[in-house]
C-alpha cells in the first residue's frame, strides 16, 4: 500500500515595507496574479508581512480584496510574520477570521 501526502500548491508574496495607499494596487495585482497561477480549489498564497512596518486602511482593504479573490477561487490566504499592531487591528476589525495565520517562526 502506498500513502502519499501531496502538498497543495503554494506561492509566497513579500508584502511591501509600507502597505498603504501608494502600494495597495501593485500589491493586490501581484497577489491576484499569484492566485490565478494556481488551479481553482487548490493552493494557498502566503503573504509574508515580516518586513512590513506600516499598514493603513488602504493596505487593510487590499488584504481583504485579495482574500475575497482567493475565496472566490476556493483558495487560502496565509499571513506570515504578522506584527502585534497588525494582528491587533485585524482582531479589532473582526477581520482575523478571514485569514489563516502561520505559526510564529515559520
Amino acid at each position: 500500500m502506498t500513502v502519499s501526502t501531496a502538498q497543495p500548491p503554494m506561492r509566497v508574496l513579500q508584502a511591501p515595507e509600507s502597505l498603504g495607499l501608494s502600494t495597495r494596487e501593485s500589491f493586490r495585482e501581484s497577489a491576484n496574479a499569484l492566485l490565478d497561477e494556481m488551479a481553482e480549489g487548490a493552493g494557498q498564497l502566503v503573504v509574508d508581512l515580516g518586513g512590513t512596518r506600516e499598514v493603513d486602511s488602504s493596505g487593510l482593504g487590499a488584504l481583504v480584496m485579495v482574500q475575497r479573490h482567493a475565496a472566490d477561487r476556493r483558495q487560502v490566504i496565509v499571513l506570515r510574520g504578522v506584527g502585534a499592531e497588525l494582528e491587533f487591528l485585524l482582531v479589532l476589525t473582526k477581520l482575523d477570521d478571514l485569514f489563516v495565520f502561520a505559526p510564529r517562526g515559520h
